[in-house]
């Protein structure tokens, strides 16, 4: 089946690509959007261009020092958001922030980033952090996600899951 009727058809194909690949203003237009904001607890201001700026260079940063970090995320060449595996404790914490026309799909950019995973020797699970506004979880229980408690970060509750990769 050709990508354009792959597109057609409505099924998802996913690209991972540095954040650095995407146009600054596409992330800030995401971020600006307070549909995307009312799950994010530790956005506590809104973005401008020196936020993306700063954002963009903090995961960049990440890469350098673990060899993996977040990228940005696009469907059919367009960006839908950014996520990835950043190195939080000891532990690759798996984040995916969607635009809000994209939400739905999570669950394959879910799929692709945990198959990453799995062929990566470094990571034998990942932690994911949702807060608790949060309350949709099918998904990520299919995904063998278990609970694994509460934890605070920047002073925000957050719900802690981890899946098993290895």
């Amino acid at each position: 089946m050709s990508d354009e009727t792959s597109a057609r058809r409505g099924r998802p194909r996913i690209s991972f690509v540095r954040l650095t690949a995407v146009a600054p203003d596409d992330i800030l237009a995401h971020m600006a959007d307070p549909r995307v904001a009312v799950h994010l607890p530790l956005m506590t201001e809104p973005w401008d261009r020196a936020t993306v700026d700063s954002f963009i260079a903090a995961k960049e940063a990440c890469w350098q020092r673990d060899g993996l970090g977040h990228w940005a995320i696009l469907d059919h060449d367009r960006y839908v958001g950014w996520g990835g595996f950043q190195l939080e404790d000891g532990e690759w914490d798996f984040g995916l922030v969607l635009r809000a026309d994209c939400f739905g799909l999570g669950p394959s950019i879910a799929r692709a980033a945990l198959e990453f995973a799995r062929s990566d020797a470094r990571i034998s699970y990942v932690t994911a952090l949702l807060p608790p506004s949060r309350t949709r979880l099918a998904a990520l229980r299919r995904f063998g996600a278990r609970a694994a408690g509460e934890v605070t970060y920047d002073g925000q509750r957050f719900l802690k899951f981890c899946i098993d990769t290895a």
